[in-house]
């Protein structure tokens, strides 16, 4: 940020002081033809015609230095076929006279014509009363005192501008520096974390510009702990689930029990849905963070009837509802939920399944309806527990309908079940947040 601030502050002053310079020598040039040009118009002012035909100056000029010799100050007279009027100053020099154009107007240029000194000559061609001759006027001016005018402007020039260039550039590293040391408090807020001598960044201490992003670092360790005490939770469960199997199993092992074969088979299943439940329950909570995470509702529901058309071909599946809706779910967890969903339809319906889209405020609600023998109202709640099955003589686990309370909830949603007004059956309300 320093290094970007000082070169364009170093560009933005080379340019200003390149016109500037410009600009101001322009002024000291013109100032300096001024002179030339009053003294000029004063010689042809005092300019008169003598009895023998030559120019003569009725008056002196006022400046002193033209009776100098080798002043730098010079002014000429000439005309065709008579000697040039010319100052003392010129002593036994003479100014060139360029033929070859016609000065009607003021012409001013720089000249070489000296070897020692350059010259800057102001002229004008006049026809006097009384002579038809043209009489050319110079006035010539040394250089030096012109360059020294526009070498002093230029030292000041770049002397002013260097300091307020250094100036610029140090007034932009203090304000970078200054505006970039809250970081360092936060830096250090975080080192203080990372130690272990604090849990959260507090924002009274640090300043109101980041102040959201120490909102943000906040929310971001609190959903790591959430993930990691969650992790530890379900481990804890998964544990405890896995110990009194394994500890049957160990048991007739040990007794050489002569049903062990079904006691492990019987004790196996158990781990299995224990297992298969909590790793659905950790892939959810995992991709829960994903900001990004969408997932559109029709897409998921044709994919999962096809699949589930194929398990139950004689069932018939309708769908009708807002076709355009998307949630805020990874697509692979919004295909488990329905698929438990409508799969339990399926099986347990009388053979058709109803699905309906639509929103409920911020939340899209998808509800699956059966046509079956329904479920009692005290019975509901029951089905939702793990291993919980009102109907064994079908195959299953009875872990689909806890893992999609538990996705659900994951992701701010719910999950209830209901008897179905229009097909008799079970109704199952899915609740989902609408994505943005």
């Amino acid at each position: 940020m320093i290094g970007i601030a000082a070169a364009w502050i170093f560009l933005l002053l080379l340019g200003g002081g390149l016109a500037l310079d410009r600009v101001l020598s322009n002024a000291i040039t013109r100032n300096f033809d001024d002179g030339q040009q009053f003294v000029l118009t004063s010689m042809v002012a005092a300019a008169e015609i003598d009895d023998f035909g030559e120019v003569r100056l009725n008056r002196p000029l006022g400046d002193q230095r033209f009776l100098e010799p080798n002043s730098g100050f010079y002014w000429q007279i000439a005309g065709e076929g008579y000697a040039p009027f010319r100052s003392r100053s010129l002593w036994d020099r003479a100014l060139i006279v360029r033929g070859g154009h016609s000065d009607d107007n003021i012409h001013v240029y720089d000249s070489n014509e000296f070897p020692e000194e350059t010259i800057r000559v102001a002229e004008r061609d006049i026809v006097l009363p009384g002579s038809p001759t043209v009489w050319r006027f110079q006035v010539a001016q040394s250089r030096d005192v012109l360059d020294d005018q526009i070498g002093t402007l230029r030292k000041t020039l770049v002397r002013s501008f260097a300091l307020l260039g250094l100036g610029l550039i140090v007034m932009a590293a203090l304000q970078t520096l200054y505006g970039l040391w809250p970081l360092r408090s936060l830096r250090q807020a975080i080192a203080e974390m990372r130690a272990g001598r604090a849990n959260r960044i507090e924002e009274h201490e640090l300043p109101d510009e980041v102040a959201p992003l120490v909102e943000e670092l906040n929310g971001l360790l609190f959903h790591n702990e959430t993930q990691a005490e969650e992790a530890r939770r379900h481990a804890g469960n998964l544990a405890h689930a896995l110990k009194t199997p394994l500890t049957v199993i160990m048991n007739a092992a040990t007794a050489h029990a002569s049903d062990l074969s079904e006691t492990v088979i019987r004790e196996a299943t158990t781990m299995r849905r224990q297992v298969d439940h909590h790793l659905a329950r950790a892939r959810a909570v995992g991709r829960r963070g994903n900001v990004h995470s969408r997932a559109e509702v029709w897409n998921s529901l044709e994919s999962v009837e096809r699949a589930v058309s194929r398990l139950y071909p004689d069932v018939r599946f309708d769908m009708d509802g807002n076709k355009s809706l998307s949630v805020h779910v990874e697509r692979q967890d919004l295909d488990e939920m329905l698929g438990n969903l409508i799969e339990n339809a399926a099986k347990y319906g009388g053979g058709s399944v109803f699905v309906t889209v639509g929103t409920a405020g911020p939340m899209a609600e998808i509800l699956v309806e059966d046509d079956g023998l329904g479920i009692s109202a005290e019975d509901r709640d029951k089905l939702f527990n793990r291993g919980v099955r009102l109907d064994s003589s079908k195959p299953g686990t009875g872990l689909g309908l806890a893992i999609v309370r538990d996705v659900a909830e994951i992701y701010g949603g719910s999950i209830t079940l209901e008897e179905s007004e229009d097909m008799g059956g079970v109704l199952a309300r899915l609740r989902l947040p609408l994505a943005a």
